[in-house]
Formats: C-alpha cells, sequence, structure tokens
C-alpha cells in the first residue's frame, strides 16, 4: 500500500509547483485552447501574485517519497457562503486511478472544515467523472449542484459543508 502525503509547500518550493504547472496546462490543453510559445512551454503569468494572497494555500502531493502532483485552496468564490475553493489540482499521470486524488480532497476537506465550493470544467470529462463519483460520499450526500459559466466556458459546481473533526 502506497503512502501518500499532502504537505503545505514552503516558500522555497513554489517553484517547483511553477514548472509542474507545464504539466497541468498539458493536460488542459485537451479542454481549452491553449498554445505552447515560441520556445516551447506553454506560456504563464507567474504566480507570485496568487502565491502572495493570504487565502492561497499550496500543497505539494507524494506518493512513496515521490513527487506526484500539487494542490491549491484559496478563496475565488462562485458559491455564496462557501469559504474555501480547490484552486489548482494536478496528480501526475503516473498516480491517477490510485486513490491519490480522493486521499488528498479527503485530507484537504478535513484540514479546512467550513463551506467548500469545487468545481470543474465541464469539457474536462475525466474531472467530471472523478467529482461526480466522489462528492456525494465525502459529504454524506449532502452537496449542492450548480452549473455556470467561468471565463466563456461551462462548469459544474458542488457546494459542500466539512464538519471540524471530533476530538
Amino acid at each position: 500500500m502506497s503512502i501518500i502525503e499532502l504537505h503545505p509547500a514552503q516558500r522555497d518550493e513554489l517553484q517547483i509547483i511553477e514548472n509542474l504547472m507545464q504539466f497541468y496546462l498539458y493536460d488542459f490543453s485537451q479542454w481549452l485552447p491553449l498554445k505552447l510559445a515560441e520556445h516551447g512551454f506553454f506560456r504563464i503569468q507567474p504566480l507570485d501574485d496568487y502565491w502572495r494572497l493570504p487565502a492561497t494555500r499550496p500543497f505539494l502531493l507524494r506518493v512513496d517519497g515521490e513527487l506526484a502532483g500539487f494542490v491549491s485552496v484559496d478563496d475565488d468564490i462562485h458559491l455564496n457562503g462557501a469559504e474555501y475553493n480547490i484552486g489548482y489540482f494536478f496528480v501526475s499521470r503516473r498516480f491517477r486511478g490510485q486513490g491519490v486524488a480522493q486521499f488528498v480532497v479527503s485530507a484537504l476537506l478535513s484540514r479546512l472544515p467550513g463551506q467548500w465550493q469545487i468545481f470543474h470544467i465541464d469539457a474536462n470529462r475525466p474531472a467530471q467523472r472523478f467529482w461526480a463519483r466522489i462528492i456525494a460520499d465525502l459529504s454524506g450526500g449532502e452537496f449542492t449542484r450548480q452549473q455556470r459559466t467561468v471565463n466563456g466556458y461551462p462548469c459544474t459546481f458542488y457546494g459542500l459543508h466539512s464538519p471540524a473533526a471530533v476530538a
């Protein structure tokens, strides 16, 4: 059985996330019109301002000690009453389908109790299947589901409450 770790990224680890962002964008280029720049990388704005926001919490994922992806939590909220949003979420292809993503989301919800907003663009069928499969389990069946458009793309938004851990 693999050991999955989710740890807060330190300031000196943010470059690792910026590097992984290329793979994140590569995956997303299947559903969004993202283009490679002439130098062979996706053109992204450095996320320095994003990382400096007080509500932004970046995490690195490791499986058996090996770097496996990243996730960020922020307050870019589209649903009334939500406190937390999963901003970016990337699991390296090698570790997909092994329960890593579900473990990460479950760990985040237990670390940060409160109202959550989780969404995906509808064109991203793997995300659509993933969230439809796990949201009911993670929320105990208590969640809302709404369709909204973000930057011109149809998206599905889930709202759920994560209770504080019982001591």
